[in-house]
C-alpha cells in the first residue's frame, strides 16, 4: 500500500484586481563562466521587471545559484543585480518566496535580512482564486532514489555545515566552483528528455496522492525540463531552467508555462 505524503502547509494569496503569481526556477548562477552567468542574471532581472508590473507574488523554486554558502560574515561574491532587484521588489511590496534547492540548500538568513524574501525548506500549497497550487524545488520527491535522498540528508546536517564553514572561503568556494564547472548542465547543455510517466519521479509522487486529495496544480523545478502534463484532474508543470530554456509559469486563475524572449 502506498502511503500518502504529508499535506504541506497552505498559504493564501490574493490575486484580485488583475494580479498574477509568477514562478521560475533553476537559474544556476555561477556557471559555466562569469560572463555567461552575468548575461543570464541580467535577462532574469529583466524578467523580474516585467513580472513586477502585475505580480502579487513571485515564487523562485530553487537553485537560483549553482553554489551558495553563508559564513557568519561572508557571502558569495557577485549576483548584485539579482540581489538588488529582489530588495527593490520587497520595497515595492511585492512578495518574493524562495525555495532552497539542492545546489543552494545552505541559504540561511542573508537573503531574508538584506532582500526581504521568504525562504522555504519544504513544499507548500498556495491557495489563490479558488485553486490550490503545490510548489517546491522538486528534488527527493516520490519513491526510490534512496542514494540521492541520503546525500541530501547528509548535506542538510548542521554539524557537517559547521565543519565546511571551518574551511577558508577561498578554498570552500573554489572547490564548489570546480565541481560546478564540470557539471553536465554547464558543459553538455540540457539533454534531458521525458522518461515516461512510469519513470518520472515527480509524476510518481503526484500519483501517490489519492486523486481526491490532489491540488489543482503542481509546480516544481529541479528536473531542468519544461513539462506541462495532465495527471488526472491535476496539472503538473515543471519550470525547466534558465541556462538554456528561460521558461517560467504564470497563474491568473489558470496556469500557463511560457518562455521569456526579452
Amino acid at each position: 500500500m502506498v502511503r500518502s505524503p504529508k499535506t504541506p502547509e497552505t498559504m493564501v494569496v490574493d490575486i484580485s484586481g488583475g494580479k498574477k503569481i509568477y514562478f521560475a526556477s533553476d537559474l544556476h548562477l555561477g556557471i559555466p563562466t562569469r560572463e555567461k552567468s552575468r548575461d543570464r542574471e541580467k535577462a532574469f532581472v529583466r524578467w523580474l521587471s516585467e513580472a513586477e508590473k502585475d505580480a502579487a507574488l513571485i515564487v523562485l523554486a530553487g537553485d537560483l545559484f549553482d553554489f551558495w554558502f553563508e559564513y557568519k560574515h561572508v557571502v558569495p561574491r557577485g549576483y548584485v543585480r539579482l540581489l538588488g532587484k529582489l530588495a527593490d521588489l520587497n520595497e515595492k511590496g511585492i512578495g518574493v518566496w524562495v525555495f532552497k534547492g539542492n545546489h543552494d540548500m545552505w541559504m540561511k538568513n542573508y537573503l531574508v535580512e538584506e532582500c526581504g524574501v521568504k525562504i522555504f525548506n519544504k513544499n507548500i500549497i498556495i491557495e489563490a482564486d479558488g485553486k490550490k497550487i503545490e510548489c517546491g524545488h522538486g528534488d527527493a520527491l516520490g519513491p526510490g532514489d534512496k542514494g540521492y535522498k541520503f546525500i541530501k540528508k547528509l548535506f542538510g546536517c548542521r554539524f557537517l555545515q559547521w565543519l565546511y564553514a571551518r574551511f577558508h572561503p577561498n578554498f570552500a568556494f573554489g572547490l564548489a566552483l570546480f565541481f560546478s564547472k564540470s557539471s553536465r548542465l554547464a558543459n553538455v547543455g540540457n539533454d534531458e528528455v521525458f522518461k515516461g510517466e512510469d519513470k518520472e519521479f515527480i509524476v510518481k509522487y503526484i500519483k501517490s496522492i489519492p486523486e481526491e486529495n490532489r491540488t489543482d496544480y503542481y509546480i516544481f523545478g529541479h528536473r531542468h525540463l519544461p513539462l506541462d502534463l495532465e495527471i488526472g484532474k491535476a496539472k503538473y508543470i515543471n519550470l525547466g531552467e534558465w541556462v538554456h530554456h528561460k521558461t517560467y509559469a504564470v497563474f491568473d486563475g489558470k496556469m500557463r508555462l511560457e518562455k521569456f524572449e526579452g
